[in-house]
Parts: structure tokens; sequence; C-alpha cells
């Protein structure tokens, strides 16, 4: 019998839930697909054509995770009537809250990735797409609603989005403060930051280099944590006048 759409895609989930609960029990490299087929109730080959290795399966993770945010944030309440900044940090803190269930499982998705070249060097994935899309749209409708000036780096900044959410990513997995309270605040100060920078224009005089530079930095800043929620307090006061 023929399995419909719906019916696969409900098959990918399940073997992602499992796969979440073995790997966080007993480690990656001795969770095998045959144990996550057997667990999720599907023969030992057939879990191969819905992922042909464990890298595939932790990518896809991420991915449902983005694709459900994406898919549930423009159902927010009053959503119509949200900033610039306030749709864009709708964006993070609902990727963070459907991580935080699996903090410890992600944690080790995030060491396995980034050992692997090949994976850090993979085509663009759908989800990454959608992801600086929606970043896009949202500047374009602030452009639209007078919020801001016209941007001429909106795909730019689509693009940045999404490295800008590893790096918060990575930063969420090292805080240690009480109710990640630091990552809350650092998320709110990067935000206001950039929402400050378009609505004063400045964002239309960096040039590509600049861009370029912020990239290749983010990461570092993010990782290191040091002094970076200080800086950004500056740079939001600085722009506030």
């Amino acid at each position: 019998m023929k399995t419909t759409k719906a019916q696969q895609q409900q098959t990918r989930r399940e073997i992602i839930r499992v796969a979440v609960q073995l790997i966080t029990e007993q480690g990656y490299e001795a969770t095998t697909m045959k144990q996550l087929a057997r667990s999720a109730g599907i023969g030992d080959a057939t879990i191969y054509k819905y992922f042909p290795t464990k890298e595939k399966l932790l990518l896809e993770y991420f991915e449902l995770n983005i694709a459900d945010v994406l898919g549930t944030t423009a159902e927010t309440p009053s959503f119509a009537e949200y900033t610039l900044h306030e749709r864009l940090q709708l964006l993070v803190d609902g990727v963070l809250e459907g991580l935080l269930p699996d903090r410890e499982f992600v944690a080790i998705a995030r060491a396995v990735i980034g050992k692997s070249p090949l994976m850090l060097m993979r085509a663009e994935m759908p989800s990454q797409a959608a992801l600086r899309q929606q970043v896009i749209d949202f500047i374009s409708q602030a452009e639209q609603s007078g919020e801001i000036p016209p941007c001429a780096f909106k795909s730019a900044i689509g693009g940045l989005f999404t490295d800008y959410l590893l790096a918060v990513m990575i930063y969420w997995l090292r805080d240690e403060s009480d109710e990640f309270s630091d990552t809350t605040q650092l998320v709110d100060l990067t935000l206001a930051v950039l929402a400050l920078a378009l609505k004063s224009g400045v964002i239309n005089k960096m040039s590509e280099l600049a861009s370029f530079m912020l990239r290749s930095q983010m990461a570092r800043w993010m990782q290191d944590g040091s002094g970076v929620l200080e800086m950004l307090k500056t740079a939001r006061r600085g722009m506030q006048g």
C-alpha cells in the first residue's frame, strides 16, 4: 500500500523523535540506524528511504524546528501590530523555545555537525531559504508601513540572519545564567541595534566588505561572550541618541 505524503512526514517526525531520545540517552556514536528503525517501528532497510545517514537526520531535526516556527509565527495574536524588532524576536524566541526540551540533544547534534566539513559545506537547506525570505518579507513590510526607510540590503540581511540564528543557538548552549537571561538580553540587544540601524538608514551605508566582516566575526562574538553584551548596549545607546 502506497503511503501518502502526510504519512511519510509523520514517519519522519517519529524517527526524529526516537532519535532525540536514544541519542540523548546513549550518545551519537552508540546509536545505530537499526536501533532507530526498530524503535520507530519500521524495517531496518526502510529507514534509509527517509534518512540515508544519521547526519541527515540531525539536519532534518533543525529543519523541522524552523519550519514549525515559520508556520506558526504569523498566527500570533495581534501579529499585524508587531514592530520589525518584535517580529524578528518572535522568530528567534520561537526557535529557542522549540529546541529547549531537547537541549542536551541539540548540544550533541551541534558538536557532530561542527566536526563535519562536508555538512558545513552542504547546499542551502529549504528552511534556510524560507527563513531568509521571511526576514526579507518582514523588512519589506516595515518599509511599506513607513517604520523604516527603503533598505538596499534586504537580501544580505536575510542571509545574515540564518548565520545570526546559529550564533545565538551556540551562545544559548553555553549560557549558564538563570532561565537563560543572558541569551534573552543578547537577542533583545542585537535585534534592537539592527532595528535602529534600519530606521536610521545606516544599513544602506554599509559596504559589502563590512557585511562580510560582520558575518565572519559573528560566531566568534557569540562563542566568546566576552564584552558582547556591553558592546551592544553601547551601540544601542549611541543609535538612540
